[in-house]
């Protein structure tokens, strides 16, 4: 069926769009973010780099990678608006994506151009890294909630129930206030890396601005992630989706804590950073479900009367 076809494709550009991430943070962790020089969209130049280093390479797989994403996105818009009726969200949905899409690809330019790269360790570059990643959120927000919806998914209707708006207000405000602070801690990590645990610590007092806001990230992520913990199981007596998305939502959290660990005793190594960050975006991903569920889940409940 035409809608099958179009929902197995939502989901595709939205793993896709988690590649893409991922492979843009080894682009900041390698310093290949000039690779392509001072050129945007050209790189070296020309379209296609005829020579170059590895960091041309790397640079330019990623500008192409993005390139097919932004042509995904605006292709699930319109296909989309083709075969939705007027006025149901996820007509909505699809065009924030597509415009989400494109703030990207311009995020991406306004580094280039402003030289924001390679060891630049400028405050624009950490501000634009920060908002970089707050539009990457929520464009993952729009593209899982497309996905989610023409699959099926349940969807509170307005006016959304007070206590569950407060709720998860809070810890959506949690997630990406967490997400923009481990974008700086990254870039920090990447221009200043720790010869050794107790030099890092030692950094956090006393080295750049960068390095010293790097206690900024564990700490909104462990009061992020308690909040999260208490407040998925009690929504988990709705049973159905909201059960199991509460119980990947818990797991992801508790996954993201040791990984966060870990990655500090291991001095942040490349590998170890791609892992982190994509944890983080599917826990990004199962919250966004789980917080339209439970919302759902808490106004089809309160519209029951007793007797």
């Amino acid at each position: 069926m035409p809608d099958d076809r179009l929902r197995k494709f939502a989901w595709f550009v939205l793993a896709y769009n988690v590649a893409v991430i991922l492979f843009g943070a080894v682009v900041r962790a390698t310093g290949s973010g000039a690779g392509c020089g001072s050129d945007w969209p050209a790189c070296r130049g020309g379209v296609v780099p005829l020579s170059g280093t590895a960091e041309t390479a790397i640079e330019f797989t990623h500008r192409a990678s993005s390139g097919i994403a932004l042509l995904l996105v605006f292709t699930l818009m319109v296909w989309v608006l083709r075969r939705r009726p007027a006025g149901d969200v996820v007509r909505l949905t699809a065009i924030a994506s597509a415009v989400l899409v494109v703030n990207e690809a311009l995020v991406g330019a306004v580094l280039v151009l402003f030289g924001w790269v390679e060891d630049d360790q400028s405050l624009g570059r950490a501000v634009s890294i920060a908002v970089h990643l707050v539009n990457t959120f929520l464009l993952l927000g729009a593209l899982s909630l497309t996905a989610w919806w023409m699959s099926g998914g349940h969807r509170a209707s307005r006016p959304f129930p007070a206590r569950e708006r407060r709720l998860m207000g809070w810890a959506t405000a949690g997630l990406i206030l967490v997400g923009a602070a481990g974008a700086i801690t990254a870039l920090g990590d990447t221009l200043f890396p720790a010869e050794s645990i107790f030099a890092g610590i030692r950094d956090d007092f006393t080295g750049a601005f960068l390095v010293r806001l790097r206690w900024v990230h564990p700490i909104v992520a462990v009061g992020t992630g308690l909040l999260l913990a208490w407040i998925a199981p009690r929504y988990a007596r709705y049973g159905g989706k909201v059960q199991k998305l509460a119980a990947i939502v818990t797991g992801l959290v508790i996954a993201q804590l040791i990984l966060g660990m870990v990655n500090v005793l291991m001095l942040a190594p490349v590998w170890m950073q791609v892992v982190h960050l994509l944890a983080a975006d599917l826990l990004w991903i199962a919250f966004v479900l789980f917080a339209v569920e439970a919302t759902a889940a808490a106004q089809r409940q309160a519209a029951v009367v007793p007797g």
